[in-house]
């Protein structure tokens, strides 16, 4: 699929396999680990948090083989929307490919937020949208140059993340033997008062859901499949490796914080770089400046994440276009396989919606950062149904799955168990505003916007196109 003279419509293929893999690493290893991790252990303990982060490892596990699987078969820049569509229903496709351009766009803005709050850090005296520009121009800048440039810049950025967090592991370690730190402390903080578990049933559901945002990320290698090298090797490598990576990066973290720091004191509720976690227990370990330290990783895992959301969404964007699902205009490439006019549409978006958090009491950004929340859940769905129907339908046609490039492993049973996490975990978004001695509306429309939203899109378009569920005889299985 190389961009040529004779073919001048198709991405290049310029992605290698360890840009594959930071790309999927740095996309899931991000705030939720190094600031959300502290609060998750505060709700429900260090063995709740623990149980809670493995339960929906396990679940992303089974999604990412799913999405191998067909990216391996047929790796597309638009993989999420053109599997919908290929293997369930053209409505299907419409509203997940809209919805995880949404999703993305929505967090690129989310990023520029965060970026303000880190600088101020440093530095609480200057403006807060000199800091919101400047990183949107490095964002953009990355994904403008080419696809080689984003991954590149993905690498550098996924691997200090990577570096900080298996110091930490080792820091955490020698810390819990008293090997650094002074005396050794062994299990005390892990059984103080109600540890493990903290707060009952309902405590670890709710951190079941923040552990699902953390976890968001790890299909962006479904997109980049689309240009990378010998995606049919390359793409079943980076999830095999990835996802153990993840697991134990998030598991051996959580463990290390519940082991040295305790979860009653009340500075793990805070999102403050200061008192981050991964800040605490390095200064601890007697590390000078770790907070300034911690907050330099924060802002590049924060730049990787808005760089990867860019390219995401411009990605989804172009293939809609292509498709023609979205403004023509938004089909076209550059010379150098850049799809300028999505990237520069995508870059608009984000940054008018960054700029809702200057307008009142910022209200309309939390609905809809709230709604781009549920659409990463959404797309998750969209996974595990799409490989259910792709498999089938592979076999009803009469092909035999060891021709697969890939296989994933306990079908149908992944899928499936796949899929009632992510309807239990949308489902249960907010599940206090129905607890409480009535309902909480204002909860439960600000939660859960983000499904009508999804299921308007898919029905209208199924309702003016007439479009009906594949036959599984009839799903197209064409490569390009």
């Amino acid at each position: 699929m190389a961009n040529s003279p004779a073919n001048p419509t198709q991405l290049k293929r310029s992605l290698k396999a360890r840009h594959l893999m930071m790309i999927s690493l740095g996309g899931s290893i991000g705030t939720g680990i190094f600031l959300a991790s502290g609060g998750a252990i505060h709700t429900a303990g260090p063995g709740g948090a623990l149980l809670a982060y493995a339960a929906v490892g396990i679940m992303v596990y089974f999604l990412m083989t799913s999405l191998a699987e067909m990216a391996a078969y047929m790796p597309v820049a638009g993989s999420f929307k053109v599997y919908a569509t290929n293997f369930v229903d053209p409505a299907f496709g419409f509203a997940i490919g809209w919805n995880y351009w949404y999703n993305w766009a929505i967090t690129i803005a989310a990023e520029l937020a965060a970026v303000v709050l880190i600088m101020k850090f440093w530095f609480p005296e200057s403006p807060s949208i000199m800091w919101s520009a400047l990183a949107l121009v490095i964002m953009f800048g990355f994904n403008y140059l080419s696809v080689k440039g984003f991954g590149e810049a993905e690498f550098w950025f996924a691997l200090i993340k990577v570096v900080t967090v298996i110091i930490f592991i080792i820091t955490g370690f020698l810390m819990i033997f008293g090997i650094m730190g002074g005396e050794s402390v062994g299990f005390t903080n892990f059984t103080i008062e109600d540890a493990p578990f903290n707060g009952g049933f309902f405590a670890i559901l709710g951190i079941f859901m923040a552990a699902g945002f953390s976890f968001q990320g790890t299909e962006l290698l479904g997109v980049a499949a689309g240009e990378s090298e010998e995606p049919e090797k390359n793409i079943p490598k980076a999830i095999s490796t990835v996802f153990w990576r993840i697991l134990l990066f998030y598991i051996l973290s959580i463990f290390v914080i519940g082991m040295i720091l305790p979860y009653t004191d009340e500075r793990l509720l805070s999102d403050a770089v200061s008192v981050s976690p991964f800040t605490l227990v390095f200064e601890r370990a007697g590390f000078a400046f770790a907070a300034s330290v911690m907050n330099a990783i924060i802002l590049t895992s924060v730049l990787s994440a808005g760089n990867s959301g860019m390219y995401a969404s411009t990605r989804m964007l172009w293939d809609l276009a292509r498709d023609g699902k979205a403004p023509r205009f938004l089909g076209k490439l550059d010379k150098r396989g850049v799809p300028v006019n999505a990237l520069i549409a995508t870059t608009l978006v984000g940054s008018l919606a960054f700029l809702t958090t200057f307008f009142g009491d910022g209200a309309v950004y939390m609905w809809l950062l709230n709604a781009s929340g549920m659409a990463g859940f959404v797309t998750w769905l969209g996974i595990a149904i799409s490989h259910y129907r792709f498999r089938k339908a592979y076999i009803a046609q009469g092909n035999d799955v060891k021709n697969l490039p890939y296989r994933a492993k306990w079908f149908p049973f992944g899928p499936l168990l796949a899929l009632f996490l992510c309807i239990f975990i949308i489902l249960g978004q907010n599940f206090q505003a129905f607890t409480g001695g009535g309902i909480d509306w204002n909860g439960v429309f600000v939660s859960y916007i983000g499904l009508p939203l999804f299921l308007i899109v898919w029905l209208v378009y199924k309702v003016k196109y007439k479009t009906k569920l594949i036959p599984l005889k009839d799903c197209d299985f064409e490569r390009e």
